[in-house]
């Protein structure tokens, strides 16, 4: 049963949310606000929600999760290694006029291969960001869905409490370079890119051995 992703920018700072569905079902991966059009969009194509994915739980990926949860009866996953995020502005927002996180109980989401949508996913622990930032591969979709992790021709922030530039860059050398050349790169924020152009051409990784 083949796989579609849709993408909605989401909240205050355009969060990439996606929706990977089959004909029958959908899950999401990081809804970071309002999730009216996510919800239309289901109605709209019969589609039940049956899971919710946090690559992790800075405000600005979670602020969707209480809601659409409630409307769905979808249930949330995240790494319990983030939880301590949701005790500071870092997940309950409202600081800077930014909004404030409606709450929520997650289940923890640990490193392994699951089965979603009928096919594989592979759950991989990529901290730097966050330590409890997770990553999700979908061999399927020749794709990986990274949070903050790496944007094109850069990586995410590690100035955060709990970030950390080395431990982030070994997560992408470690669980995302070693990937197909031809994974989509399907960040938090900004466009799509590749695991091959990425090896090549992301100034933070100069130096990398991208023929491995």
């Amino acid at each position: 049963m083949s796989l579609s992703v849709k993408t909605f920018n989401l909240g205050v700072l355009a969060t990439n949310c996606y929706l990977i569905f089959n004909k029958e079902e959908a899950i999401v991966i990081d809804p970071g606000g309002e999730p009216t059009e996510i919800i239309k969009f289901l109605e709209k194509n019969n589609l039940t929600l049956t899971l919710i994915l946090n690559t992790h739980l800075h405000f600005d990926h979670i602020q969707g999760n209480a809601k659409l949860s409630k409307l769905t009866g979808a249930p949330i996953f995240a790494s319990q290694k983030d939880a301590y995020l949701l005790e500071s502005e870092l997940g309950l927002g409202g600081f800077m006029d930014f909004p404030s996180t409606e709450l929520f109980e997650f289940k923890d989401l640990r490193p392994g291969e699951v089965e979603v949508l009928n096919t594989k996913c592979k759950v991989l622990a990529t901290p730097g960001h966050s330590p409890g930032s997770l990553s999700f591969y979908f061999p399927e979709l020749k794709a990986v869905f990274v949070g903050d992790l790496i944007f094109f021709r850069s990586v995410g922030r590690t100035d955060f409490p709990g970030g950390d530039l080395e431990i982030l860059k070994k997560s992408v050398e470690e669980s995302i370079f070693t990937l197909p050349s031809d994974t989509i790169i399907y960040p938090g924020h900004g466009e799509p890119t590749v695991v091959k152009e990425e090896k090549i051409h992301n100034p933070f990784f100069i130096g990398y051995n991208y023929l491995s």
